[in-house]
């Protein structure tokens, strides 16, 4: 099973505007280069000649796609397949049918993609455990303003910023479902630019809860995600003096630092230094 390693800033940049292509490179981790929402009905045939002539590391680049639902979808795979693009986020996924959809299109071995499923409706949420499944998703990410949109409602947060019950419910869901079956799980973005201190704590809760990655939707908001996915230094040197001591002690359970020290703990230390070796 392949894993996703792209991360953990991950910018959104709309197809159509392939002057922004590099400089979204440049400033996150890897590149959502969106054909979905970011891009008019009337623009979308022309940012899928733009995605096809100004290619991007691979490596580096998710291509979202239009609902599986929609005229779009299939032109969109075809366009993705004419690049060197192995990675797609499906927009809407609601349900593992339409990701055998992506698995099946096109003939020629290197038609192989790996697909974020972007489960950003009430369905697509239910669904999320059996969604991440199925064998082509390397990770689930979720979108709440879609979310409410699809139940009706009118926004996610509440005055203040925090989200409502209903979308920290879906946030939960989506990250539990692609934790069971070993796939990533990426956060949603922040539509509110200038309160990088909102950003920083949504960040801070993510890393602690175990999402892989957070979205973004503005180049500045990149560095502030990246600040806190990087464990600090005082943070790393105490995992590996956990880890070390873990080694050295004799039984399952020890203490450090006057506490407890167990499996899980020992786990949330070894999950530091993974992500200090990413940073």
């Amino acid at each position: 099973m392949e894993t996703f390693t792209m991360g953990p800033a991950i910018l959104f940049c709309p197809a159509d505007r392939p002057e922004r292509y590099l400089k979204a490179a440049e400033r996150a981790d890897a590149v959502i280069l969106d054909l979905e929402d970011a891009v008019a009905p009337e623009a979308k045939a022309q940012a899928r000649k733009y995605l096809i002539e100004n290619p991007l590391d691979p490596e580096r680049a998710i291509v979202r796609i239009n609902a599986a639902d929609t005229s779009d979808f299939a032109l969109d795979l075809d366009a993705v397949l004419r690049t060197e693009y192995r990675t797609v986020m499906l927009a809407k996924a609601e349900s593992a049918e339409q990701l055998r959809l992506i698995a099946d299109h096109g003939v020629q071995p290197r038609a192989s993609l790996r697909v974020l499923a972007l489960c950003e409706t009430a369905l697509g949420v239910v669904r999320a455990a059996e969604i991440a499944q199925e064998p082509n998703v390397v990770g689930l990410m979720w979108g709440a303003e879609d979310l409410l949109a699809s139940l009706g409602g009118s926004s996610s947060r509440h005055d203040d910023g925090s989200y409502r019950a209903v979308a920290l419910q879906a946030r939960s869901q989506v990250l539990l479902a692609a934790g069971a079956f070993g796939k990533a799980a990426i956060d949603a973005v922040y539509l509110n630019i200038p309160d990088t201190a909102g950003l920083a704590a949504e960040v801070a809760d993510a890393v602690a809860s175990g999402f892989a990655a957070t979205a973004c939707i503005h180049p500045s908001q990149a560095a502030v995600i990246r600040q806190g996915y990087a464990p600090s230094e005082a943070e790393i040197d105490r995992a590996r003096a956990l880890l070390e001591a873990a080694e050295a002690a004799s039984n399952g359970v020890f203490q450090f630092d006057g506490k407890m020290i167990d499996g899980p703990v020992l786990k949330h230390a070894q999950a530091t230094l993974r992500r200090a070796s990413q940073a």
